[in-house]
């Protein structure tokens, strides 16, 4: 079984966020919007729920490749984690280059990217494909001789690595630094709108094959970020499927065979030859008069939504850990009620007013499942107290937000 990397840096990754958050609300500079960083939050946790079973997915077809064809057998050691993971940031770089330039790669990643802001809780913000495209370019690793289990392992570090670059406020760093690493001022242009940094500073821990392939670029002009064409919604279903909704529908509206199976594999932008190039959301856009999606949300839901973390998280890794007890059946119901949970956490950031009465319906049906399975597995009793009582508060507090609403 390969070593749990998220559950045991989740709490590191956590007080980064809370610290940087801290840091800018003190230095008022406006680097982190409420809707923004709390759905990046919510499709972390209903994504990693789904990385379950592409992990599962991954190990059984990587096994394959690596019982037939592995050249060599790399054990679990020091020298063999830094080769491991030296190869594996090379095999992300394509990976990260192919989304822009590939229609099929792109809608798995441009959740990521429809963020309007950069910081370390939109850099959570993940789609459920992003993972299993990652893997379908890690194959190379098992035929060299990395078993799966070390391949995720090594990737799970990559990637917890890659999160430390998703922040504005540190500066550029000193040449020797910023020359061979993918620091924040590298990520920035990454993840910059502006069409001049469109597809550059694909690297995940080292910027030197950015230097090496033609994609290296600097800073010459203010970012902003965002995508050309924003999902326009805080629904985490609606994000995660936004650009293959836009190019299913270009598919039905073409008039030839061969442009529906090549729209999949163009760069994004292409259209097929009888539809008129898309039109951008803001033409014009620059970092000093872009216009970012905001709405209304439920009066009063702010601190409540804040509070609903200490109940997603917990329940997160109650489904995620390696000593979880539950079977496949029941962590595939958790990850309902997680995506339910985050699905009103964005109806409720779009003010809808159903959201309320929802909410209170998922709050009595997780309470119950939660209450259930801890007596079937004999869960030490204070988490049902635990959750009994915290299901009790957010369902009183409820009730305030239903008189705000009305």
């Amino acid at each position: 079984m390969p070593i749990n990397v998220y559950a045991t840096v989740g709490p590191f990754v956590l007080a980064l966020i809370l610290i940087e958050f801290i840091y800018c609300l003190v230095k008022k500079n406006g680097y982190y919007s409420f809707q923004d960083s709390m759905i990046g939050l919510g499709t972390m946790i209903f994504s990693q729920c789904v990385n379950l079973t592409i992990a599962s997915v991954i190990v059984s077809t990587y096994g394959w490749v690596y019982n037939r064809f592995a050249i060599f057998h790399f054990e679990l050691n020091w020298l063999h984690l830094a080769i491991g993971y030296v190869l594996s940031d090379f095999l992300f770089y394509w990976f990260h280059r192919a989304g822009p330039r590939i229609n099929l790669f792109w809608g798995a990643h441009a959740g990521h990217h429809s963020a309007e802001e950069l910081n370390y809780a939109v850099a959570l913000r993940t789609t459920i494909f992003q993972r299993a495209a990652s893997f379908l370019f890690y194959w190379p690793m098992a035929v060299l001789g990395f078993s799966p289990e070390l391949i995720l392992t090594i990737v799970a570090i990559n990637l917890v690595f890659q999160f430390l670059p998703h922040t504005r406020v540190i500066p550029k760093l000193p040449t020797w630094i910023d020359y061979w690493l993918n620091t924040p001022y590298h990520h920035r242009i990454h993840h910059a709108a502006n069409e001049i940094y469109w597809d550059k500073n694909y690297g995940g821990t080292f910027i030197i094959w950015d230097r090496l392939f033609g994609s290296y670029q600097d800073e010459t002009e203010t970012i902003y970020y965002g995508i050309t064409i924003h999902p326009k919604s805080w629904d985490p279903t609606i994000i995660n499927f936004h650009w293959y909704a836009v190019l299913w529908n270009d598919m039905m509206l073409a008039d030839h065979w061969v442009d529906k199976i090549k729209l999949w594999f163009m760069p994004p932008g292409w259209r097929p030859r009888n539809l008129p190039p898309y039109e951008k959301d803001q033409p014009g856009r620059t970092a000093q008069n872009q216009v970012k999606y905001v709405t209304e949300f439920v009066p009063g839901a702010k601190p409540y939504l804040v509070a609903q973390l200490f109940f997603a998280f917990p329940l997160l890794f109650f489904v995620t850990s390696h000593h979880s007890p539950l079977n496949v059946a029941e962590k595939f119901y958790y990850s309902f009620l997680l995506w339910s949970q985050i699905t009103l956490w964005g109806a409720m950031l779009a003010n809808k007013k159903w959201s309320v009465m929802a909410e209170r319906i998922r709050i009595v049906v997780t309470a119950a499942s939660l209450l259930m399975t801890f007596n079937q597995y004999q869960i030490n009793a204070q988490w049902s107290v635990a959750v009994m009582a915290t299901s009790m508060i957010y369902f009183g507090w409820l009730g305030l937000l239903t008189r705000k609403v009305v």
